[in-house]
């Protein structure tokens, strides 16, 4: 596991263009609030699980390019926590289709029925041996400079991620779920417009009105 201190980034208002990605990339994003319509987006977080990590802090009224690419980028798999609400919030923000996407939440309920504990901080210390602090987890995202431990934090919800999803990867392929992931995976995207068109509560799939 990470050894050493992490390489962090911190870019203001997009991606460098200089700045490539070749293979599976762990992203994250922190917002002004969960409501991907209404709460500003602040920050995404790229890692390549190098132990290193991008951090790009949105600007109001500036658009982000490079970053819109990579989001789209067909080739290029995102892995996520809970990727339904960073899908939505980038999907919303930079206007483009975020996919292929990876949700290691999504995977956990698959495979970890015996618990409703799948938030990050426990999957990283139940598979990886990782504590994740969370302290900085409702300071403020939109302040113009962000602290050294908020960067420290945001960095800390992306650098695990790949090592996280190997981990729930062979636990979908030893359960045989691997497949029906891959289809709730596929389905994000659409769930997330679902989510910016109101249809939060009620669930358009459920059978109440």
């Amino acid at each position: 596991m990470i050894a050493t201190a992490p390489t962090i980034y911190l870019h203001r208002g997009d991606l460098p263009a200089d700045v490539t990605f070749h293979g599976p990339i762990a992203v994250d994003t922190e917002a002004m609030g969960l409501k991907p319509h209404r709460d500003r987006l602040c920050l995404v977080q790229i890692s390549a699980g190098d132990n290193a990590a991008h951090l790009v802090q949105i600007l109001p009224g500036t658009p982000s390019p490079n970053l819109a690419r990579l989001m789209a980028d067909p080739a290029i798999t995102k892995l996520m926590h809970f990727a339904r609400f960073d899908v939505a919030i980038l999907q919303h923000t930079l206007g483009v289709t975020v996919a292929p996407v990876i949700c290691t939440k999504i995977a956990s309920k698959l495979v970890r029925t015996f618990t409703d504990r799948h938030g990050l901080a426990q999957l990283c210390r139940e598979l990886l041996g990782v504590d994740l602090s969370k302290q900085q987890q409702t300071s403020d995202w939109g302040a113009p400079d962000l602290t050294p431990e908020q960067k420290v934090y945001a960095a800390s919800d992306v650098l695990y991620l790949h090592a996280l999803w190997a981990r729930l990867e062979a636990l979908l392929h030893r359960e045989g779920r691997r497949d029906l992931a891959q289809a709730c995976y596929d389905f994000l995207p659409a769930r997330a417009r679902l989510d910016l068109l109101g249809y939060e509560e009620p669930d358009i799939f459920a059978h109440r009105a």
